[in-house]
């Protein structure tokens, strides 16, 4: 049976660095032998089928085949759709008035949740870090880039995580059921 996936690329189209057209990202996957290829925005997330050995391999796989045709080196998160459902189903800041401003950094399994849950612990104003499962939570009414604590996350996870925000992922979950 085939399952369905998300792929959620690392800091691709953001100013002008790393630029992957969607159309050359959907048929690199492809090729790869996924099928139901889709694509959501031009930010490196990716929809599809198929049967893989392993998430971190999958991934590593994706990784490899875009730096091969493309130049561009990209971590790679990938999610089941039920993994995927979790993660918004968890998020406790859903109910925001603005969806852009509520991020989800989406963390590996096995990542280390102390120094997480210190940064959680911690006072961010008006802002609001939630340490969930599979991701941390974030509202930052003033924007991400004015965000304390995005600064702090960032600084802390490096690129072993990344972020989206609320609109996006439930987009990305309705394309998951889509078929």
């Amino acid at each position: 049976m085939s399952t369905c996936h998300i792929a959620l690329l690392r800091g691709i189209n953001v100013g002008t660095a790393k630029r992957v057209a969607m159309a050359e990202l959907r048929i690199l996957v492809a090729e790869l032998g996924y099928t139901e290829v889709r694509t959501l925005l031009n930010s490196g997330n990716v929809v599809f089928h198929g049967k893989v050995k392993s998430a971190p391999a999958a991934a590593a796989e994706i990784e490899a085949a875009l730096l091969a045709r493309t130049g561009v080196a990209a971590r790679v998160m990938l999610l089941q759709r039920d993994e995927l459902d979790a993660i918004v189903a968890a998020c406790p800041l859903g109910d925001k008035p603005d969806g852009a401003r509520v991020l989800i950094y989406l963390l590996r399994p096995g990542y280390a949740r102390a120094p997480l849950a210190s940064l959680a612990a911690g006072s961010w104003g008006e802002e609001v870090l939630v340490l969930g499962e599979r991701a941390a939570y974030l509202w930052c009414p003033d924007g991400a880039l004015e965000s304390r604590a995005a600064a702090a996350l960032g600084k802390l996870l490096g690129d072993t995580t990344t972020a989206r925000n609320w609109n996006t992922l439930c987009k990305l979950q309705a394309l998951a059921h889509a078929r």
